[in-house]
């Protein structure tokens, strides 16, 4: 991934194909705004699995993305799409640990395991990867863990 840069907020619906190896991703960054929440359902149809990206140093921000995280795995339109989680900006002093971001997003034992994991089909593979976006690390791992999925 050697265009992925560090972007303001998304402000409108984006587009992107992304391609890690030899897996070529279509990407739709929809923003995490509330504003821009408005518009995710639009957009289920055509999902095949759902990058949830968190601030892991925004400590103060966790309750409210764990409340929009839980209303997308409860969301029927998504019941079987796999969730790629990702706890950015772990580049910086004090962002969360993977095990307190798991903790502060209700994920802790809910993980379906990294790897190559053989799952039953009724289960939805669900995941936690922390990274680095500026630092182009650790989503690597995850876009491959995902990708078995898809």
């Amino acid at each position: 991934m050697q265009r992925l840069v560090q972007h303001q907020p998304t402000q409108h619906p984006t587009s992107e194909e992304l391609s890690i190896g030899k897996i070529k991703f279509k990407a739709f960054d929809l923003g995490g705004h509330q504003i821009a929440r408005r518009v995710w359902k639009d957009y289920y149809a055509k999902v095949d699995a759902v990058v949830y990206l968190v601030d892991a140093y925004d400590k103060e921000r966790f309750a409210e993305s764990k409340k929009e995280l839980d209303a997308l795995l409860s969301d029927e339109s998504l019941e079987k799409a796999p969730f790629l989680i990702l706890g950015n900006k772990i580049d910086i002093p004090y962002a969360a640990s993977e095990d307190v971001f798991r903790y502060y997003l209700g994920l802790t034992g809910l993980t379906t395991g990294k790897g190559n994991v053989k799952l039953p089909d009724s289960t939805r593979p669900i995941e936690v990867f922390m990274c680095s976006i500026v630092r182009k690390m650790g989503y690597g791992e995850g876009f491959r863990w995902v990708s078995q999925y898809i």
